[in-house]
């Protein structure tokens, strides 16, 4: 199997990379515009001629949440319209592809898991630019593979972020700043990529298109994965619980983002560990 991978050097694609190379896939990663631009159709389809894949896999995006409200345009252009440019590629070379999307889709006004059979109702120009995506590929495509994550963090970072995650920031802080002030009123799954990329991998190896949740299992505030961030990694921290309105940000968060992983479980694929022995691993490993 051949994979066409765009985005290898970010946090997500350089676990896909890892972890689809070490099961005998030949990926073919290419770094965001620095090798390939998505929003440059002739271009971006020139290069997946030229390579053939069996699949595509898009981890490029952007994902400044609150930059994307003053840059509209510009989150739509590779939100969507990019998107739009890979699934018309795919599409003419009978091709899946394999696209991501955010938990930042739903109102936050549950207070239960959201299904993927839940109606999207997003809250920030981001969010809205990610459905859209969604929507594209759903629209275009009977071939594919849409995910859905929350609270992503890897050993990479997030590099539209210069390279760093939550649990990255947290441990810096932890040694410049005398207290932390950590939202606790918006709840979601933090999710480690190392255990999203393996999944991803059954995924593909079960072969069944749709829309899918993939998160580790449980639940917590961005405050509670702070503490035990620290915790972990034995860390005194003087933190302090905030509200998003203290906070202060420019895009508005769901106060409730958790996914219920269903389509996975139905087709098969069991659920992923909880989220606390994943980051206990990722620290470890650090």
């Amino acid at each position: 199997m051949k994979v066409f991978l765009i985005g290898v050097d970010g946090q997500l694609g350089s676990d896909i990379d890892r972890y689809f190379s070490s099961r005998g896939v030949k990926v073919q990663g290419l770094i965001g515009l620095r090798q390939v631009d998505i929003c440059d159709l002739e271009g971006t389809r020139k290069l997946i001629g030229e390579s053939g894949p069996d699949l595509v896999i898009n981890t490029a995006a952007y994902h400044n949440v609150d930059l994307c409200e003053d840059r509209m345009e510009e989150a739509f252009r590779v939100n969507a319209a990019g998107v739009k440019n890979l699934a018309s590629i795919c599409r003419d070379m009978d091709i899946p592809l394999m696209h991501f999307s955010t938990d930042f889709v739903f109102a936050g006004d549950k207070k239960t898991p959201y299904n993927e059979d839940d109606c999207p109702g997003p809250r920030s120009i981001y969010a809205i630019s990610k459905l859209a995506g969604e929507k594209v590929v759903q629209y275009m495509l009977d071939k594919y593979y849409l995910v859905r994550f929350s609270g992503l963090y890897g050993h990479a970072g997030c590099t539209g972020k210069g390279n760093i995650n939550f649990v990255k920031t947290m441990l810096r802080l932890a040694g410049e700043k005398k207290q932390v002030r950590v939202v606790d009123d918006q709840v979601l799954t933090p999710t480690s990529t190392k255990d999203a990329a393996e999944k991803l991998f059954e995924l593909v190896q079960a072969g069944k298109y749709g829309l899918y949740h993939m998160t580790n299992t449980g639940e917590c505030s961005w405050y509670e994965f702070a503490r035990q961030i620290f915790s972990l990694s034995g860390k005194d921290v003087d933190i302090k619980p905030i509200t998003s309105r203290e906070l202060g940000a420019r895009a508005i968060r769901p106060a409730y983002s958790v996914l219920d992983n269903a389509n996975l479980r139905r087709a098969g694929i069991p659920d992923m560990r909880h989220w606390k022995e994943a980051l206990r691993d990722y620290l470890l490993s650090s």
